[in-house]
């Protein structure tokens, strides 16, 4: 849209009086943040009235995105960066006196995601809104999120994220949208006069979702889509009500991920996940036969993705709404609901697969557990003779006394992919391999792909302005055009600025640190960054293995010079995964012998940040040199942290695993650090089961003496914590064979020093990563979704 400096002034002086009844100097940030908010979705508001009667008017097919996470960081400069008013804005506040990005940072982070997935969910919505396509978010409006990390003596402490603390100003509640989900009670098929079955039911318990919808806006294109969100309160119809009723609804929406350690626990994510399942599933079947003649159309009209198997439940869903409320038999509601439902899977853990006790589940939802049980005879019966009895078993939605999701979630949808082409392969030969025996048709690949607006456009402006001042601003909206800088390698004075730009962004990120933190660390230090949800497979034990090693080599040879580190830390744990809180415990011991040690001074330091979220990573990522990609070979289904990393020139250390590979492949192995077991080597071990990680803490004395660090005192405070990872490794034959990489992995690091004191090279090893970048934008990822499963025009990237 187009705006004056002057005209935006005026209308935010007029939102501040309207808003606070008082003059500018006398607001606070979060009021000044707020207000401006409240301006932005006014300049916005007819953008989003215009794209939903757009749609409507013009019968087009909808999509709609369903994922238990979204995280889509602050809203503020990423809208107004998507409707053209971001310069206008920041020059516009600069002559009220007032400064933008102190604004900006008074903004709460969404607390609706953890990770990967959450984010991942958010760039595809980013990037539907931006190719025109009438994309749909559908998720849970978390009153707490995950958690608010934050370290006391060591450890991760939880405490609750009240980012609602002052309300959403992006979010529109839609109480007329409301609908019922219910729970439990007796459900049983009463005969009708015309032979069908009727399902009735009785004492079940109600909840009313509330969704509050959130607009997406598209990039520079007058299209703004739906995040919905659902609330779960208590309906209307509950005049008395006891606080245990009230509070058994409200922790449906309290927190991402209860703890699901326990039964209570596991009932509570079930609950989640029917619930916004059901609600996303009934909002669209009700808009769309507002709008549409006949439920028959539903296939041509309606495409509904599940990310990951937490929205399952949609499948069951679907039927029950079509069968009991619309009348279709079996066989027309299945052949509509395959028709509707695709399904990423995200991962080849088993313990992420998602699986469910019978009895609980049959409780908790009768009807839904009717209709898998009827999914699960028909899918024995039609494939039992072809397939034998045995691989049946094996891949039916039911079995050893469990609901079993990610089954389900292949035989209702009529797409499965997997998220980089080692973890598709994967699907097909490992996790999902019955299945794809079954169904080979549905399998394909998509590659995982990140929101270069947000990642590069927003998060590192200086890197973005000189690539506009390089190749033009293009790039901005057609990414793969960022391949036009590679001939700049052999440009110094390109690459000079490169390295200032770099410069320009450890100074943001050290100031930050110094601030919060109260660590000095250099700018002129290598950046060694991992960034990622805590888990043992990701092994940021192996990176505090590297940083020991360090240590002990400036403690045994203190006047040998060395290359400067900074190894910089951000991950939160599951609040029930011990394991990996033991882990963030030795990071931040190590962290604190390390720091503190004078004979250490500043040529190395830990910084573990805590609260990991996405503006936490908006300022680390801009700044890195190394970005750890370590995780086993075989266990990352792809990886975006890797994406965004690479995007801002950090080279890759990495295993050859998910999306690491693809990495390697469009920048070039040379401009990585590639190490460590392939996926082959691994599987070899699982099969021959002769992995012995003694053999390589016995053959190696610089591997023993950091094993032997954890538990002889060399590392104070951590007698308990020690000996469990010691253990861990050596008694239980270290399940991720974090000692068999250590040897490669300490090669490429000690490499990694060498290279980086030839600037002009190392910068050229960079440029090659942004310039590959664009391969990875969610734009192109999304286009590929539109193209080979939803179905679904789209605007064209070129």
């Amino acid at each position: 849209m187009k705006l004056t400096c002057a005209q935006f002034k005026k209308d935010f002086l007029s939102e501040i009086e309207t808003l606070y009844s008082t003059s500018l100097s006398d607001t606070s940030t979060i009021g000044q943040f707020i207000a401006l908010g409240q301006l932005v979705r006014r300049y916005n508001s007819q953008s989003w009235t215009r794209t939903a009667k757009f749609y409507r008017d013009h019968h087009q097919k909808q999509v709609y995105y369903f994922s238990i996470e979204f995280l889509p960081g602050r809203l503020l400069a990423s809208n107004l960066l998507n409707l053209n008013l971001l310069t206008t804005v920041k020059k516009g506040l600069t002559e009220l006196g007032l400064d933008f990005e102190t604004i900006s940072q008074a903004e709460p982070d969404p607390a609706l995601g953890n990770g990967g997935l959450g984010r991942l969910a958010a760039c595809y919505m980013d990037a539907m809104a931006s190719l025109k396509i009438a994309g749909n978010g559908n998720g849970i409006r978390y009153r707490y999120g995950l958690f608010k990390q934050v370290f006391m003596d060591g450890y991760q402490v939880e405490l609750p994220d009240d980012w609602l603390h002052h309300g959403n100003v992006w979010e529109t509640r839609r109480d007329n949208k409301s609908c019922i989900v219910q729970f439990g009670g007796n459900v049983w098929l009463q005969p009708q006069a015309d032979g069908s079955l009727q399902p009735q039911s009785e004492n079940t318990e109600d909840v009313l979702a509330v969704p509050y919808d959130v607009g997406i806006v598209g990039y520079h294109n007058d299209i703004t889509n739906t995040l919905r969100l659902w609330s779960a309160e208590l309906p209307p119809s509950a005049t008395y009500s006891s606080q245990d009723q009230r509070d058994r609804i409200s922790e449906i929406t309290k927190v991402l991920y209860p703890d699901d350690s326990n039964s209570a626990g596991q009932q509570l994510r079930l609950r989640q996940e029917y619930f916004f399942s059901s609600a996303g599933v009934q909002s669209i079947v009700r808009d769309f036969c507002a709008t549409h003649h006949g439920i028959k159309l539903l296939g041509k009209k309606v495409a509904i993705h599940i990310n990951d198997t937490h929205p399952t439940l949609v499948i069951p869903e679907m039927m029950r709404l079509l069968m009991d409320e619309h009348h279709c038999s079996w066989e027309v509601a299945w052949t509509l609901t395959t028709q509707v439902m695709s399904y990423t899977n995200h991962t080849i853990l088993q313990e992420a697969l998602e699986t469910w006790p019978i009895d609980m589940f049959k409780n908790l939802l009768p009807r839904i557990y009717q209709i898998i049980a009827e999914i699960d005879r028909r899918y024995r019966e039609q494939q039992t003779p072809i397939f034998g009895k045995a691989l049946v078993d094996q891949t039916a939605p039911l079995g050893n006394g469990q609901v079993r999701m990610a089954y389900l979630a292949v035989i209702g949808s009529h797409s499965v992919n997997g998220v980089a082409p080692l973890h598709t392969e994967l699907l097909k030969t490992d996790v999902l391999r019955g299945l794809y025996q079954v169904y080979p048709e549905r399998f394909n690949n998509k590659t995982n792909g990140i929101a270069t607006r947000r990642w590069v456009q927003l998060a590192n402006q200086p890197l973005a302005q000189l690539i506009d001042q390089t190749i033009g601003s293009d790039w901005r909206r057609q990414p793969d055009l960022l391949q036009t800088l590679l001939p700049y390698q052999q440009d110094d004075h390109f690459l000079y600025q490169l390295g200032q730009v770099k410069l320009t962004n450890k100074q943001a990120l050290a100031a930050y640190v110094q601030r919060t933190m109260g660590i000095k660390i250099r700018t002129d230090a290598i950046y060694d960054v991992q960034i990622k949800r805590l888990h043992a497979y990701k092994r940021q034990l192996l990176h505090v293995f590297e940083i020991l090693r360090e240590y002990f080599a400036i403690k045994d040879h203190p006047q040998q010079p060395v290359v400067p580190r900074v190894h910089i830390f951000g991950a939160k744990a599951a609040p029930s995964y011990h394991y990996a809180k033991a882990i963030i415990k030795l990071i931040n011991v190590v962290a604190d012998m390390v720091n503190q040690d004078p004979a250490i001074g500043d040529r190395l330091k830990i910084v573990f940040i805590p609260n990991y979220g996405v503006s936490i990573a908006e300022l680390i990522i801009p700044a890195a040199d190394v970005s750890e990609q370590i995780s086993t070979a075989s266990k990352e289904a792809s990886g975006t942290s890797n994406m965004k990393l690479m995007a801002n020139g950090a080279l890759s250390l990495a295993t050859y695993d998910g999306a690491n590979i693809d990495i390697m492949q469009a920048a070039g192995a040379e401009n990585e650090y590639p190490f460590g077991l392939k996926v082959n080597e691994v599987y070899d071990y699982y099969h021959r089961g002769n992995y012995h990680a003694a053999d390589f803490y016995d053959a190696d004395p610089e591997l023993k003496r950091l094993l032997d660090s954890l538990i002889d005192g060399t590392i104070p405070g951590i007698p308990t914590v020690g000996r469990e990872i010691y253990d861990s490794l050596l008694r239980y034959n270290d399940e991720f064979f974090v000692l068999a990489d250590y040897r490669a992995y300490v090669t490429q690091q000690q490499q990694i020093s060498r290279d980086f004191q030839n600037q002009p090279t190392w910068q050229q090893r960079s440029l090659a990563n942004i310039a590959a970048s664009g391969h990875f934008a969610a734009d192109l990822a999304v286009a590929r979704y539109a193209d080979d499963i939803w179905q679904v025009p789209h605007e064209r990237l070129n």
